[in-house]
């Protein structure tokens, strides 16, 4: 398959907590889980597991002798935190931090997953891991936040900044664009916010060999789909794979007023995580494989 990676042989059994098992990621982990049977994953959530309570991740990681954490927990709702910044913070960087105090106790390792909102959209160069941050918005600025907090842990880990994640599951603009091309018949969509779309299965293979390939000390990698596109073009797409007839009109952000600004431009370089051995699919073969699972 495009893109993707499977398990390689003799890499050494390690047990793998997974927070937000329910989210996007978490399913898509889930759903790759099967190509990597020499691993235990555990599948977490709120409010079973809260990962701002160092102590109950302290006992959970020792208890399960966990060997590596995947961190998909996330407070997302990018308008919302603007409202909620308090809340935001304990998800965003409290919670990061715990994880990783965690991580460190029994020596595991940590992928915690970022955005790139940790950038403040004003770049015409696709964002590369040293490019400095500047988030403009709540919900960025915890995540950046988060990231900090990690790295001062001392733990081993990495951070992977993605954007525009969608899947099959949960609530995204992939899913929501299929819904209300089919209840509409025309929809205004912005054109001049540009980025990369993150098809989540995809993320989910390039976690899983970045863990497998090991690593110590601390990382940031940028990951996204490859190619470069926006709002309006991506809906455009989805219609086109969808046989959607649905007329979509090319309007300005300023036109779709929102309660946190979104970043003008977010296209992630990949040269990194490509150089680590992660491949990465082109944006419109991803699509296609989702819509056509969420069709069936």
């Amino acid at each position: 398959m495009v893109g993707r990676s499977p398990s390689q042989e003799g890499t050494s059994k390690m047990n793998i907590l997974v927070t937000g098992a329910n989210g996007q990621l978490g399913n898509s982990v889930r759903k790759i889980a099967d190509n990597y049977k020499q691993h235990h994953f555990l599948y977490t959530d709120m409010p079973e597991v809260d990962i701002t309570d160092l102590h109950l991740l302290e006992d959970l990681v020792k208890k399960e002798n966990i060997g590596a954490i995947i961190n998909c927990a996330a407070f997302t709702a990018v308008d919302k935190a603007e409202s909620c910044e308090e809340l935001a913070a304990r998800i965003n960087v409290d919670g990061p931090k715990n994880l990783a105090l965690a991580a460190k106790s029994v020596g595991a390792k940590l992928v915690h997953i970022s955005t790139d909102y940790v950038f403040d959209g004003k770049s015409c160069l696709p964002l590369k891991e040293t490019d400095p941050t500047q988030p403009i918005g709540v919900y960025g600025k915890t995540k950046r936040q988060g990231e900090i907090e990690v790295e001062k842990t001392g733990c081993d880990a990495i951070v992977i900044r993605t954007a525009w994640l969608y899947s099959e599951y949960g609530n995204n603009f992939v899913k929501t664009m299929l819904r209300l091309g089919k209840e509409r018949e025309s929809l205004n969509v912005v054109y001049d916010q540009v980025g990369t779309p993150t098809y989540a299965t995809d993320l989910a293979y390039a976690i899983m060999v970045l863990l497998e390939k090991g690593f110590n000390g601390f990382n940031t990698y940028h990951f996204s789909n490859e190619g470069v596109i926006s709002w309006f073009d991506f809906t455009k797409a989805i219609f086109e794979i969808a046989g959607l007839k649905t007329k979509v009109n090319a309007i300005e952000s300023f036109e779709y007023p929102t309660a946190a600004e979104r970043p003008a431009y977010s296209v992630l370089n990949k040269r990194k995580i490509k150089e680590a051995g992660v491949s990465v699919p082109y944006w419109k073969d991803s699509l296609v494989q989702c819509i056509k699972l969420l069709e069936n």
